[in-house]
């Protein structure tokens, strides 16, 4: 992926050094940060999305999870990587944690197939890493997570809904909805799970 361009090379040193010694709770354990941005960008290159899209992808959690700056990076990768990555930035001044997701969700929604597709990517990639966590912890997966897993999955359900609305049969929605079907597998096989 990194070899197709200079611009998506240029995100993926970024990517890298921005989310340097960060690392992400996956519900079992914590991963380096940085393979989650690696993995929605690989989910946009295997369907080839253009460079600016793989670059946004490599870039999506950069202003929402570290410190850089808009400007920064519309200065590097120019303003449609910017759009797409500050669609991609949830708003941290709402508290509510449905409130902010449906927000962003509205926002994704009218930023464009680009902005969805990233989106899309982004929650196959945390639904299929939430899965493995799954396997191993069943509910108790729940512990580690910052809502309730009956909570992720009711807001993965609205993103789903929304994707379906704008760009049903587009690959990576698809993805996402197959990775959401093994969950919903996983979780009625589990004699621990909610019967809800």
């Amino acid at each position: 992926m990194a070899e197709r361009s200079a611009l998506v090379r240029g995100a993926l040193s970024v990517a890298r050094r921005t989310h340097a010694g960060q690392s992400r709770q996956t519900g079992c354990e914590e991963i380096p940060f940085v393979e989650h941005v690696l993995a929605v960008a690989e989910l946009l290159a295997e369907q080839n999305y253009p460079d600016q899209v793989l670059a946004a992808g490599l870039l999506h959690d950069a202003i929402e999870h570290t410190e850089t700056e808009p400007e920064l990076l519309r200065g590097r990768f120019g303003d449609e990587v910017l759009m797409l990555v500050e669609a991609m930035t949830e708003d941290a001044s709402i508290e509510d944690y449905r409130e902010r997701k449906q927000e962003h969700r509205e926002r994704v929604a009218a930023a464009g197939a680009d902005a969805r597709a990233i989106f899309a990517a982004d929650k196959a990639a945390n639904v299929a890493v939430l899965r493995e966590a799954y396997d191993v912890l069943g509910e108790a997966v729940d512990q580690d997570l910052p809502v309730s897993l009956d909570m992720k999955i009711l807001v993965w359900e609205f993103d789903l809904e929304m994707l379906f609305a704008h760009d049903e049969g587009v690959a990576l929605v698809d993805r996402f909805a197959d990775e959401m079907v093994g969950l919903w597998g996983q979780r009625s096989k589990d004699e621990r799970a909610p019967l809800c």
